[in-house]
């Protein structure tokens, strides 16, 4: 990472792309943000419409339209492009579309020269992040996606708001798939240092209208609602990479549902997934395992062999 100098490469500048690209900017998270796009019209049209706005901004930027060769000294380069997700359609039925599209972005990215730090938000993410991991031939760790952070702020959020509080005191994950087969691990759920599941046995609905799997299933069924609503989503997951951004640029060592590689954690090896990791400068620092329950240890499980079975014939 530069001294005194946060520099930020988006590839694709489409709606996720420059939602994440506002949120950089309202937020002041870097110094200079490059847009790279295969209609170089758009990138350079978005780079305008940003700077336009420089002077109701926090703190100077530097925003342009740019090429790849302006990865050579990027801190991380945020890969946002791809073909949209359709509505009805799961994002496991965009990988061979998007996988294509991967293999025309990492090779130059790579042949700029940059050593940085690849974060992925193109679905399906966990095995876009696989890709990129194996395209490119960087250590794991520098590689990571999305994963289930967004999933985790809507579950915080609806926890949040089912037990009137304030969704930065609830303490929970959703963790696998980025998709149909996540899961949230309820005994590692606290609101502040009480388990959620004794706050649920406590209160007579929940416990009785099965309140918690409402909650699950909503958050697992989300994006499908507001994709057939609006065609697509986008501010969550700019929020969301945003958060990451921040994480890796000030090397905080925060604690983050990201899609990482497992390499013996939960009994599994050799794939991407979301599960809590501390990230910093150099990426994923470390995967925090959690104590699951043999039942959440099986959803898990289930959840990798769903994306392991989707990654086979790539390469």
């Amino acid at each position: 990472m530069q001294a005194g100098k946060r520099k930020v490469v988006i590839v694709g500048t489409g709606m996720v792309g420059m939602s994440y690209a506002y949120s950089l900017l309202n937020q002041s998270v870097c110094d200079e943000l490059v847009l790279i796009d295969v209609n170089k019209a758009r990138a350079e049209g978005e780079a305008m419409d940003l700077n336009h706005g420089l002077a109701f901004a926090n703190s100077s930027m530097t925003i342009y339209a740019g090429e790849y060769e302006d990865c050579a000294d990027a801190d991380i380069v945020v890969i946002c492009a791809g073909v949209a997700q359709k509505p009805g359609e799961t994002r496991l039925d965009l990988l061979k579309r998007n996988a294509e599209v991967f293999r025309s972005i990492i090779g130059p990215v790579v042949a700029s020269g940059f050593n940085g730090i690849f974060l992925v938000a193109t679905n399906p993410v966990d095995i876009m992040t696989r890709i990129t991991c194996e395209l490119s031939g960087f250590n794991a760790g520098r590689v990571l996606g999305s994963g289930t952070a967004l999933d985790t702020a809507r579950l915080r959020y609806l926890v949040g708001d089912y037990l009137k509080t304030d969704p930065r005191n609830i303490h929970a994950y959703v963790m696998g798939e980025h998709g149909d087969s996540e899961f949230v691990p309820w005994s590692q759920a606290l609101l502040a240092t009480k388990p959620i599941l004794e706050i649920c046995q406590e209160d007579q609905v929940c416990a009785q209208q099965g309140k918690l799997q409402e909650i699950e299933e909503e958050v697992r069924t989300a994006a499908y609602k507001i994709i057939e609503a609006k065609r697509a989503t986008y501010y969550g997951i700019g929020m969301a990479l945003t958060r990451i951004t921040k994480a890796i640029l000030g090397d905080e060592r925060s604690v983050l549902t990201v899609s990482a590689m497992l390499k013996g954690e939960y009994g599994q090896r050799d794939v991407y997934v979301g599960v809590p990791c501390i990230i910093n400068k150099n990426g994923v620092q470390r995967i925090l395992p959690l104590n699951l329950t043999e039942e959440e240890l099986d959803k898990l499980a289930k959840s990798c062999d769903t994306l392991r079975e989707s990654y086979e014939g790539i390469f």
